[in-house]
């Protein structure tokens, strides 16, 4: 599946501009670590385009990614469609086994940790997070109570240490601010 495909997609089932945005945040985050990791860069933004469609029409945490299985068959590859259903490995039972799967389940927790420091910045520009910040605010568990850190520590299963990987999203979300309006 192309990217511009995935963005239809994504954008048909996706109305609220905050999830839209979520979704491009997650999407650079995982073309950034494919390419760290020397992974196929559009099979990973992909899949982070795609990871949250069915979000808006769930109404308990046990039906994400069911419903984006069926939104997706014959549309996308049964890889695919079990990458995204492994981020929600606590209700699916099909746990992360490949990079891919790991760095989404990171990728998804670390994007609101950036966004949240983008934030709390005077400016409320990423231009104005530095690398060394993102590691602060990590070890506050006071801050983003929401992002769960041990999601975002699984970026080391696949040999990212977490500084680096927190160095790959911000910059990830930099490149893409203009978009996420910040």
């Amino acid at each position: 599946m192309q990217k511009d495909s995935a963005l239809e997609i994504m954008k048909e089932h996706l109305k609220k501009d905050y999830m839209v945005k979520h979704s491009l945040a997650v999407a650079a985050i995982m073309k950034s670590t494919a390419g760290y990791l020397g992974e196929d860069a559009a099979l990973f933004e992909t899949i982070g385009l795609l990871h949250d469609i069915d979000f808006e029409k769930i109404s308990k945490p046990e039906e994400h990614t069911l419903i984006t299985e069926t939104l997706l068959k014959g549309v996308a590859s049964d890889e695919m469609i079990r990458s995204i259903k492994t981020h929600n490995f606590e209700h699916t039972k099909i746990n992360p086994e490949c990079a891919v799967e790991y760095a989404l389940i990171a990728a998804d927790a670390v994007s609101g940790l950036v966004v949240a420091a983008a934030l709390v910045m005077p400016s409320k520009r990423l231009a104005d997070v530095r690398a060394d910040t993102l590691k602060e605010k990590f070890k506050a568990k006071d801050f983003a109570r929401n992002c769960n850190r041990e999601k975002i520590l699984y970026c080391e299963k696949i040999n990212i240490p977490l500084e680096k990987f927190l160095e790959i999203s911000l910059s990830s979300l930099k490149d893409i601010a203009g978009e996420l309006g910040l």
